[in-house]
């Protein structure tokens, strides 16, 4: 499974081989897809989860950019400037994730002052279920693929 940030070579991909497949096939396979991303072999049994987690995160992500450039846009920034700032700051937020090794919400904890405006932004965010509609999303779309792949048998 891949998602379109393939498209410059920065998308997710997961792959499965089976007990049958040959070293060298399992490296050419890995390098392969590793030229268009990040590349994680997992087990077949896990192919839904990655379907609905990254193979189609980057629709959720892009729904998120086009809330936070509207709410830009409501408070007088140029649609441009609104866009490219918001996604400046998902993609910064993303790398600190795979670079720093520390979990999102350490992260997002220091980004956080006691009593500050993005505290306030996050109880909102949480008292409107944000946290759980995206996680009900992912749980959506896995259970699509599934229906999906049980009509093609």
């Amino acid at each position: 499974m891949l998602n379109t940030a393939v498209q410059i070579r920065d998308g997710a991909i997961c792959y499965s081989t089976g007990k049958n497949v040959a070293d060298a096939d399992q490296e050419l396979i890995h390098r392969f897809f590793s030229s268009v991303g990040l590349t994680l072999e997992g087990e077949e049994k896990h192919l839904d989860a990655v379907v609905g987690l990254s193979g189609s995160a980057p629709a959720y992500f892009y729904l998120i950019l086009e809330a936070l450039s509207d709410a830009g846009v409501r408070h007088g920034l140029s649609r441009d400037v609104s866009t490219r700032h918001a996604s400046q700051a998902m993609l910064g937020a993303a790398r600190m994730v795979l670079e720093s090794g520390k979990h999102p919400g350490e992260l997002k904890d220091e980004v956080c002052s006691p009593g500050g405006v993005t505290i306030n932004a996050i109880y909102s965010m949480e008292k409107a279920g944000v946290r759980a509609a995206m996680m009900d999303a992912v749980d959506a779309c896995i259970k699509r693929n599934y229906e999906l792949a049980r009509l093609n048998e």
